[in-house]
């Protein structure tokens, strides 16, 4: 795609390629994993043999759990860098998130920090936030404050220590510098897989929330790859805002009788007027899925990856196994190379696998 495509929209290509520069070093290459257990399923080769080849980019593997990290840390480091080395004053950094994007924040300000600029984060968690999100938060050395379960109440927090204190904030999926940070997973992506002997990838699903990785990665996949390649977009029938604004041409929000209730409690924030524009212009398609398909495949993933995902990952791979996928998207007409990137791995263990238990999987 031509660069002045690209600065219609809030980040574009060299934006990727600038934030993969600033936080390489400090970010983990995560892997790329195959499996012939995917590629050999029965259910999804065609009658004449074709298969496709999948390729799981584990974001879990990333430092605190997901990609968010990325995102985060690309975010800190260009507020470090504003005034050069002539401010030694103490940066102070401030969100509101339950949870990856709170652990990201506060351990992008730990690994941030200097003797000659020191960098503070302070963390706005609803009060039934998980104990261990809020642990491992605090662990990197932020400052939690607890409030009350609405996004309100956060957003509102977070605004009077903003006003208060002068600190930055850093909204998890809309800050330009966080869009531009996990478009970096990407990059490592498209130059993995041809390590692995794969010239280019055919289509990629990116799982969906609030949009940041998914417009993130369109920017940097059609910087690299132009219209070769489809975007697809993952979501979970009970979140289903992208998918209907997709359809409808226009940003809408959750439903107003939505409960939010699905397994994939990572993906429940909605898309907004930064990430709304890339993934309405250039994606191509997104499906979405049930609740049973999501816990099925994060339970595969668990077996036969050996990565312990979380369901907000597992959407990604339900599309991917899934019938609707490979009947529009087929082998033999070409998309026959799959990315599917893994976004996290920030899971309670043993109450996912109850649920799993309880549907019988």
């Amino acid at each position: 795609m031509a660069d002045d495509k690209q600065k219609e929209y809030c980040v574009n290509f060299e934006n990727v390629k600038e934030a993969a520069s600033r936080i390489e070093g400090v970010v983990r290459r995560t892997p790329v994993l195959t499996s012939p257990l995917f590629d050999d399923d029965d259910s999804i080769i065609s009658s004449n043999g074709n298969k496709k080849r999948f390729y799981f980019k584990v974001e879990a593997m990333q430092h605190t759990g997901s990609f968010k990290f990325r995102g985060a840390l690309n975010a800190t480091k260009c507020e470090v860098a504003k005034n050069g080395n002539t401010d030694s004053s103490p940066l102070h950094v401030v969100t509101h998130s339950s949870g990856n994007h709170a652990q990201a924040v506060a351990m992008a300000a730990k690994l941030s920090s200097t003797p000659e600029r020191p960098v503070k984060a302070t963390i706005v968690m609803p009060r039934n936030a998980p104990v261990i999100k809020k642990t491992a938060t605090e662990a990197s050395g932020a400052k939690v404050i607890l409030v009350d379960s609405t996004n309100e109440a956060r957003e509102a927090e977070a605004d009077k220590i903003v006003e208060e204190t002068d600190a930055v904030f850093i909204h998890p999926s809309e800050d330009p510098r966080v869009i531009a940070g996990q478009g970096t997973c990407s990059l490592e992506m498209v130059e993995q897989v041809k390590e692995l002997g794969c010239e280019k990838l055919d289509a990629v699903i990116i799982p969906v929330g609030g949009g940041g990785l998914a417009s993130g990665n369109t920017i940097a996949l059609r910087g690299l790859l132009g219209d070769q390649v489809k975007i697809i977009l993952a979501e979970p029938s009970k979140l289903d805002d992208a998918k209907r604004s997709f359809d409808a041409k226009e940003l809408l929000g959750h439903k107003p009788d939505n409960k939010l209730d699905s397994v994939a409690d990572g993906l429940k924030t909605t898309l907004g007027p930064n990430t709304w524009p890339i993934v309405r212009d250039l994606v191509d398609d997104i499906f979405t899925v049930s609740e049973e398909d999501i816990l099925r495949n994060t339970k595969r993933v668990w077996e036969q990856l050996k990565v312990c995902i979380e369901p907000s990952a597992g959407v990604g791979v339900a599309v991917a196994m899934g019938e609707e996928f490979h009947q529009k998207y087929r082998a033999e007409d070409g998309i026959r190379n799959v990315g599917v990137i893994l976004c996290g791995g920030n899971v309670d263990i043993l109450k996912t696998a109850n649920k799993m238990e309880t549907i019988g999987l």
